[in-house]
């Protein structure tokens, strides 16, 4: 086997035996995880469950009670952070500023530090681009905090894109981080914002993507992931994961999923899933 073929068969991000305690409790407990270059991976799971705790271990922003991760190989912890930030970005579930920046400042932090080796008109360019992919360069010029939550998100998603294109001057093995981003959009720009980081995997990224929608997730996971009460109790090809007996586990919700040709993934359809209480 090639040295191309074993570096694309290598995990780029992996997490063995994982566990986070906080307050007396374990949120994250025996999570082994590994994200691939070229795949998307989709992290689904009931409130609490400990996916944001997951993905924040994985980044470093959290520093794990149990267990180790790695980027390509080496511990996450002894890596320097201007290295880190060329290999990986990450846009949380929350992200506040103090300061009034414009949209066109927020989207420029993600340039700053990892890009200032470009040239001017390549910053430029390379900001201009990432406004445009997330649908914001309209607001280019806008204050940031008078922007509505949806906007917001598609800025920080903008600012996260920045980082990658920036980063990729150092660094061509990379992974995207979203935790819940698309929990404030409308339709459109749901699809849009899941599109686009499909189309970043598809370019050689590792994609690890926090959802709450099932249905999104199945129909854009290349890998899901099922988290309940800190641990991952399943993880697989989609059609091959979820089933309507782990459903009921996690979820506790007494749904079917349907298989629809001509893909056969599956879809759950809402529906009321609890026998409605008697009428006196």
């Amino acid at each position: 086997m090639s040295s191309r073929s074993d570096e694309a068969a290598r995990p780029l991000v992996s997490g063995r035996d994982l566990g986070f305690v906080a307050g007396g409790r374990h949120l994250v407990s025996r999570a082994s995880l590994d994200l691939r270059a070229g795949e998307t991976t989709i992290l689904i799971g009931p409130n609490g469950a400990g996916k944001s705790t997951l993905l924040r271990l994985l980044t470093g922003e959290a520093k794990p009670t149990a267990g180790v991760v790695t980027l390509e190989g080496a511990a996450l912890a002894s890596i320097p952070p201007w290295r880190l930030a060329c290999q990986r970005a990450v846009m949380a579930q929350q992200a506040r500023l103090a300061f009034p920046f414009s949209v066109l400042e927020v989207a420029r932090l993600g340039v700053d530090g990892v890009g200032r080796a470009l040239p001017r008109a390549r910053r430029e360019a390379l900001i201009g681009g990432c406004l445009l992919a997330a649908g914001v360069l309209d607001l280019a010029a806008r204050p940031y905090q008078t922007l509505s939550g949806g906007e917001q998100q598609r800025v920080q998603f903008a600012r996260a894109l920045c980082q990658l294109e920036a980063g990729r001057s150092l660094a061509t093995r990379q992974a995207l981080f979203l935790d819940e981003p698309i929990a404030n959009l409308d339709l459109s720009h749901q699809l849009a914002l899941l599109d686009m980081a499909r189309m970043i995997a598809a370019r050689g990224a590792a994609v690890l993507i926090v959802l709450h929608d099932i249905n999104l997730a199945l129909t854009y996971a290349d890998r899901l992931v099922v988290m309940d009460a800190g641990e991952i109790v399943a993880q697989g090809a989609p059609a091959a994961t979820l089933d309507d007996a782990l459903l009921r586990r996690v979820f506790d919700v007494d749904l079917g999923l349907g298989r629809p040709p001509p893909q056969n993934l599956p879809f759950l359809l809402p529906q009321q899933h609890r026998q409605a209480a008697a009428t006196p």
